[in-house]
C-alpha cells in the first residue's frame, strides 16, 4: 500500500517536482557608445518541464509527442539608463522581466524556441572603448 501511495504521489505531483519557476538572473548590457557595461538584476522562466517523445512514425506518433518548455506567461519590458553616454547616444534602453512562468508549447511567433548553444559572454567585457 505505502509503494502504491509513492508512485500515485509522485505522478500527481510531477509538475511540482519538475518546477518551472522565476529565477533570479544578471543581464550584462555593454554599450561601446557610452563606454560602460552594466549589470540589470531581472528575472526569467526557469526549470523543468513534462515532456514525452515517440518512437512511432507518421501521424500516429505525433499524437503521443509532449514538448513543452518553461515560458513566460507574463512578460514586461522595464526601462534602465546607461550612465556615461554622450549627448547624441539615447542612454536608455529597455529589458524583459518575466512576471510568471508555465509550462507551455513554445510560441515560434512570440518566443525563440531553439536552444542555441554558442557560449555568450555572462560578464562585461573588460576593454569598452568609445566608438
Amino acid at each position: 500500500m505505502g509503494i502504491l501511495f509513492c508512485v500515485l504521489l509522485i505522478l500527481l505531483g510531477g509538475d511540482v517536482i519538475m518546477a518551472c519557476s522565476l529565477e533570479n538572473y544578471t543581464l550584462y548590457v555593454d554599450r561601446h557608445e557610452c563606454g560602460h557595461c552594466m549589470a540589470i538584476n531581472t528575472t526569467i522562466c526557469s526549470g523543468m518541464c513534462f515532456t514525452q517523445d515517440t518512437n512511432m512514425p507518421g501521424f500516429v506518433g505525433k499524437r503521443f509527442l509532449i514538448q513543452k518548455g518553461c515560458m513566460h506567461r507574463s512578460l514586461v519590458y522595464r526601462a534602465a539608463r546607461m550612465p556615461g553616454c554622450p549627448l547624441h547616444i539615447d542612454p536608455v534602453f529597455f529589458y524583459p522581466t518575466a512576471r510568471r512562468c508555465r509550462c507551455m508549447k513554445c510560441n515560434t511567433a512570440k518566443n525563440e524556441c531553439v536552444h542555441k548553444p554558442k557560449r555568450m559572454p555572462n560578464k562585461c567585457s573588460e576593454h569598452l572603448l568609445a566608438v
